[in-house]
């Protein structure tokens, strides 16, 4: 996976450290050039990138999803058996379809018209996500935006959670897994493309990037990520920050010198 411009694994953090209102640090950016609001439009413009479960909120929302359906009993006993065989295989970091597991969970909604479970997840999300989302996100989401760099969120949850944290939360754009729509309005059990994750995120970071702005227009300023599949988003940024990272994330964070932020 090639990355966007001049960019460097082991680029030292140029960031500040701010104490929030619990006294948590919150990375604030540094000042990078080529800001949307710079005066110099030859300059780059700035990306800061988020990842969604695990670093702006406290939690996954995939799983949660899960286990709301099961409580609903939307989810048949043979498919839900399936979901935790490919639970346990993505902890053991196995080799795994991520697109198979998301058709799975979408079994729940068969015969559902697509607004309908538009509106379920909009709903999941206020009910069961809203009160997650980490305030040191928003923050540093906040101070990105304020100095003029476009925050993007990109995750492998379904888009329609993404979508209704947008409505709450200060960033404009969003890259998230969408399921494809059939021709009667209902979902169908596969994912448009493929889901976002690992290396597909920083593909669809260049993607967003270069359909946006135009190759060469743009940089990756900024990444923050908590697990070890978010390594190569972080490692294509100028300044990487592992949040509340898992273990391999946390070797890797300290090994090439990124910062982590303990939110």
């Amino acid at each position: 996976m090639s990355r966007s411009g001049d960019q460097s694994a082991n680029v030292e953090p140029n960031v500040e450290a701010k104490p929030n209102q619990e006294g948590a640090e919150v990375a604030a950016p540094a000042g990078a050039r080529g800001q949307t609001g710079s005066t110099d439009s030859d300059a780059p413009v700035q990306l800061a990138v988020f990842d969604f479960d695990g670093t702006s909120i406290d939690g996954n929302s995939p799983v949660l999803l899960v286990a709301h359906l099961m409580k609903l009993g939307l989810l048949r006993k043979r498919v839900v058996s399936r979901i935790l065989l490919w639970a346990a295989a993505y902890k053991l970091r196995l080799p795994q379809n991520e697109a198979r597991v998301r058709g799975l969970v979408f079994t729940a909604f068969e015969g559902w018209p697509a607004k309908k479970v538009d509106a379920f997840l909009a709903d999941f999300y206020d009910h069961s996500i809203a009160p997650i989302f980490r305030p040191q996100a928003d923050a540093a989401m906040r101070a990105h935006a304020e100095a003029g760099d476009v925050v993007l969120v990109v995750s492998a949850t379904f888009e329609p959670i993404i979508l209704r944290a947008m409505e709450h939360h200060p960033f404009a754009h969003q890259v998230s897994t969408r399921m494809c729509v059939a021709p009667d309005g209902t979902y169908e059990r596969r994912v448009e493309g493929l889901p976002v994750e690992g290396e597909e995120k920083l593909a669809a970071v260049q993607r967003f990037g270069d359909e946006h702005f135009g190759p060469g227009k743009w940089e990756l300023a900024a990444a923050y990520g908590d697990h070890h599949s978010d390594r190569v988003v972080l490692g294509a940024a100028k300044q990487a920050f592992a949040v509340t990272p898992d273990r391999p994330l946390t070797r890797t964070a300290r090994a090439c010198g990124w910062s982590i932020l303990d939110w």
